[in-house]
């Protein structure tokens, strides 16, 4: 797997705009108020989601607007690395689900994990 794979939706998408604005970690991080190291860890999903604050900070940072800022707020949304997920009161499958994905989810490659996602969001009605 490689180092990429550790990326957050929310990481990858702020090292991504970082990037194509040719903009250096240490900068984005001053103009920030925040680490080196911190933006860092966003970035690479060692940290949980940005808070409400920093997240419109980093809006406005990168200027973007609309359609780029939703999908910077709904990759936030789905950044936490550390969820917990209550079946109580679900059917036994539910948490027989959430326990085979706590246990074996690091096993699985991107791929699967894509597919996987792609195939609840479709039988939940999201796109």
């Amino acid at each position: 797997m490689c180092a990429c794979a550790a990326h957050d939706p929310a990481g990858r998408k702020i090292q991504a705009l970082r990037e194509e604005r040719g903009i250096s970690l240490k900068d984005m991080a001053a103009a920030l108020n925040v680490s080196s190291a911190y933006l860092s860890a966003l970035e690479h999903g060692r940290r949980g989601k940005p808070t409400g604050f920093l997240l419109h900070r980093m809006i406005t940072f990168f200027n973007v607007i609309w359609d780029e800022a939703e999908e910077l707020q709904r990759s936030a949304e789905l950044s936490d690395p550390k969820i917990t997920i209550d079946t109580g009161g679900l059917v036994p499958e539910a948490t027989e689900l959430t326990n085979r994905l706590a246990k074996d989810i690091g096993k699985l490659d991107p791929e699967d994990l894509r597919f996987l996602t792609n195939e609840v969001m479709r039988r939940s009605g999201k796109k």
